[in-house]
């Protein structure tokens, strides 16, 4: 028999394997109410402030989300930060539960000679940038550059070279933040070189953002056949049962490209492959990346690994964009393993050493790394959301400690949470301003623009 006093559980981070979790929580039959803590005063997280501006099809998973918002038992706090204006134990002395679904906020680093010069950038700064993340509005990127060189070969790697790409009425057309809009549409950039350590049989794209490649306007897809000619190990692999069929159909992809006549569109996107950058130079900003031939070796435990030839190359350049990976963050007094970049978990619990630490749970990229696409974090979110409902139905789940709510303590701090109907505020905005201009929408990005809408106090 389900309980009659319900469990009050606190989810930290309103991206999509924090909704997939709510949403899983809020549809059992144990009476639940989830309050729902971002750092940011918009939710939805990647949907929202990584997807590419050009793919509205994909953000379209919010309106999933928005019946979770809407069900009884939920409350989004926007603008409240873990560790900055609440601490894990007032969370955890306040709810049955606390769930962490905070991705991965940073990026890894290549770690070579030049990295730190101007027009070597992260590709997350640069995401955040045209998406109108308000950590990011005062960035600055030099597109009167001919040639930029991203280093990457997954989706966010071609989001950058697309991006770059893009005319003025595509990019019109997209809800590009205001701010990179003219200067993507101004930039100089006539070739992006896409460069990935591995070959095109490890490439992590998927097949619809590579297949995409051929079809912009402006830009034409350059792949050299040399570099398909598949080295002993990957043929191997790719005939084998190991194989998935979105490897198998990019190269049958990038093959397809190969065999393409010039396009005679003025830009070129040139995918290149077993290519690990070694230095950047230039003086006082970039100027040209070093960038050396690998070979493909299977290791003695069977992964295909990249391995320097020596032999290297010299590309001319005025803008690097870093694309391996996104990076998390520890979370304040929760377990971290610094090596994988997560919080060591089983079936979503959180774990120090073999001890599972009642009450905490954790899903998404930080329990996984950053692997997989958004409709991933849903079988992620909601089997933590199984474990934290089944240790509730086992009684394993300790009842709160101290009495009152949340937003109490915030208040004695000054924090006045943004919530769903300050969100909906800044939703009916931002599509207003789409509306005049004949776009999706325009967004606000910076704080106390977001700040003002939502609480109704800007001057119009």
């Amino acid at each position: 028999m389900p309980s009659e006093s319900p469990l009050h559980i606190a989810i930290v981070g309103a991206g999509p394997a924090g909704f997939y979790a709510a949403a899983h929580l809020l549809a059992s039959e144990t009476p639940v109410q989830v309050d729902m803590f971002d750092r940011l005063p918009t939710p939805f997280g990647l949907v929202r402030a990584g997807v590419a501006p050009d793919h509205p099809k994909i953000k379209s998973v919010v309106r999933v989300f928005e019946k979770t918002a809407r069900k009884d038992g939920f409350r989004f706090l926007g603008g409240v930060e873990l560790g900055r204006d609440v601490h894990r134990s007032e969370l955890r002395a306040r709810y049955h539960a606390v769930l962490y679904s905070i991705g991965a906020a940073t990026d890894r680093r290549l770690g070579i000679p030049g990295e730190g010069l101007p027009g070597s950038e992260a590709a997350t700064a640069f995401v955040g940038w045209y998406n109108g993340h308000p950590d990011h509005p005062d960035r600055e990127f030099d597109l009167d550059v001919e040639r930029a060189v991203v280093i990457g070969n997954g989706n966010v790697a071609l989001d950058c070279a697309r991006m770059l790409a893009l005319g003025a009425e595509e990019l019109q057309a997209s809800d590009t933040a205001e701010h990179a809009l003219d200067v993507l549409a101004g930039s100089a950039v006539r070739e992006i070189v896409v460069a990935g350590r591995r070959g095109p049989a490890q490439a992590s794209f998927t097949n619809p953002e590579l297949l995409e490649l051929g079809e912009l306007e402006l830009a034409g897809v350059d792949v050299d056949p040399a570099d398909l000619e598949l080295d002993e190990a990957s043929q191997a692999w790719l005939d084998s049962d190991a194989a998935d069929g979105t490897a198998r159909r990019n190269v049958e992809i990038l093959r397809g490209y190969a065999a393409r006549p010039p396009s005679g569109k003025p830009r070129t996107i040139a995918l290149r492959f077993c290519l690990s950058p070694v230095e950047i130079r230039g003086e006082g900003r970039v100027e040209e990346i070093v960038l050396e031939r690998n070979r493909l070796e299977r290791a003695d435990d069977g992964r295909i690994v990249a391995r320097a030839t020596g032999q290297r190359e010299t590309l001319a350049c005025g803008l690097v964009l870093r694309s391996i990976g996104y990076l998390a963050v520890a979370i304040p007094e929760v377990p971290f393993d610094a090596r994988r970049g997560i919080v060591p978990n089983v079936a979503g619990r959180v774990v120090d050493g073999e001890q599972h630490l009642t009450g905490e749970y954790v899903a998404g990229w930080i329990r996984r790394g950053p692997t997989g696409v958004i409709g991933t974090n849903k079988k992620c979110g909601q089997e933590a959301a199984a474990s934290l409902l089944e240790d509730g139905a086992a009684g394993l789940l300790a009842a709160p400690t101290e009495a009152g709510d949340i937003a109490e303590v915030l208040a004695e701090r000054g924090v006045e949470p943004v919530g769903w109907e300050g969100w909906r505020r800044i939703d009916e905005h931002e599509t207003e301003r789409g509306a005049l201009a004949g776009r999706p929408r325009v967004k606000l990005a910076r704080y106390e623009e977001l700040d003002e809408i939502a609480r109704g106090t800007a001057v119009r």
